[in-house]
C-alpha cells in the first residue's frame, strides 16, 4: 500500500504532466489555429510526442477498484445499424471516447490502432472507439479517411458512470463488468505492459499485473 505522503508525491507529479502537456498543447495550438487544419495538425505533433515518451502519461495510475460497468448504452455502427454496449458484456472492453475536434484524441489513436493490430485475434477482447461528434458522418469520414480499422461507434446516449469531463477519456472493463480503469486525457496504449494488462484481465487475474506493479498503481 502507498502512504499518503507518496500519494500525495504521484498526484503532484501527475499533474505537472498535465500542466507541461497542456501547455505545450496551448502555445502549439495558437499558432496553428488560423490554418483551418490545426486539430490534425496537433494531433500529429502531440502523437509524436506520445511516441518518443516525452509526455508519456502514466496509465497505471488509473487503476481502478469496485466500480460497475453499465452496459445500457445505445450505439450506431459505421454502417448506421443501431448496436448496444450489451453485446460485449462478458468480454475485456477497451472503450475509448474521442471526437474529430480533439487533438488528443487524434495524437492516440495510431498507438490504439497498433495496439488493436497486436490483440485483435484474442475474441476474449474487443474494442469499442465511441465518437462524442454529433454528426457521426464526421466520425465515419476521418477514420475512413486515416484508414483505421478498430471498430468505430457513434455515441447515442452514455450513460453517468461513462460521464467524463475530459475527451479522450479510455475504460477498460473486465468479462465481470468491473471497470478496472479509467484514464482521461491521451496516452500511450500500445506498450508491452499495457498488453499484459489486458490479458490479465481478460483471464480474470488482474491481481497478477497489480503484484508486478504496486509500487505505481494508485487503487481508487
Amino acid at each position: 500500500m502507498k502512504s499518503k505522503e507518496s500519494k500525495s508525491t504521484s498526484k503532484k507529479s501527475s499533474l505537472k504532466k498535465e500542466l507541461i502537456q497542456w501547455g505545450i498543447i496551448f502555445l502549439i495550438g495558437a499558432g496553428l489555429y488560423g490554418t483551418g487544419y490545426h486539430t490534425e495538425v496537433i494531433g500529429k505533433l502531440q502523437s509524436v510526442l506520445l511516441y518518443t515518451g516525452i509526455l508519456q502519461p502514466d496509465t497505471d495510475e488509473s487503476i481502478m477498484h469496485g466500480n460497475r460497468a453499465d452496459y445500457n448504452m445505445p450505439l450506431l455502427t459505421i454502417n448506421g445499424e443501431e448496436a448496444s454496449l450489451s453485446e460485449f458484456e462478458g468480454k475485456t472492453i477497451f472503450m475509448n471516447f474521442w471526437a474529430t475536434w480533439c487533438p488528443p484524441c487524434i495524437a492516440e489513436m495510431p498507438n490504439i490502432q497498433r495496439l488493436y493490430d497486436d490483440v485483435k485475434e484474442d475474441e476474449s477482447i474487443v474494442f469499442v472507439m465511441a465518437s462524442l461528434d454529433r454528426d457521426p458522418q464526421k466520425a465515419w469520414d476521418f477514420v475512413h479517411r486515416k484508414e483505421f480499422t478498430f471498430p468505430v461507434y457513434s455515441v447515442i446516449a452514455k450513460p453517468r458512470v461513462y460521464d467524463a469531463s475530459v475527451v479522450p477519456t479510455t475504460y477498460v472493463i473486465s468479462p465481470q463488468g468491473e471497470i478496472v480503469m479509467k484514464h482521461q486525457g491521451m496516452a500511450r496504449y500500445d506498450t508491452d505492459s499495457f498488453k499484459e494488462f489486458l490479458k490479465a484481465v481478460s483471464s480474470n487475474q488482474p491481481t497478477e499485473w497489480n503484484t508486478d506493479k504496486a509500487d505505481s498503481v494508485d487503487a481508487r
